[in-house]
């Protein structure tokens, strides 16, 4: 299983997402071709209902600790309620570009 994989995985099984994306965003970074090493994931889960945008990160940190810990370099995460994800038209922000690794 591919890291992109394992994360997908982890994130449906545990929030029952109504809608997920996760988008390796290695290609937009200093790291050899084909790495997976930079993700930005959206979720949308009824889970979320009630909790600050810390604890939902956290959640999904949790979530996802190993990885993060032996393969993930950096997460961006948008995760979101039905109510909230309707309310921006059904789009998470643009990552900003890679500023760093020697380019």
């Amino acid at each position: 299983m591919t890291v992109q994989e394992i994360i997908e995985k982890k994130l449906a099984d545990n929030f029952n997402p109504l809608h997920l994306d996760v988008i390796n965003e290695s290609n937009n970074h200093n790291v050899p071709e084909g790495s997976e090493s930079h993700f930005k994931v959206v979720v949308v889960s009824p889970a979320f209902a009630g909790k600050n945008l810390l604890s939902r990160h956290r959640l999904i940190n949790t979530t996802l600790a190993d990885e993060l810990k032996n393969s993930i370099h950096a997460l961006a995460i948008h995760a979101y309620t039905e109510d909230e994800w309707n309310e921006t038209s059904g789009g998470a922000p643009m990552s900003p570009p890679c500023l760093g690794g020697g380019k």
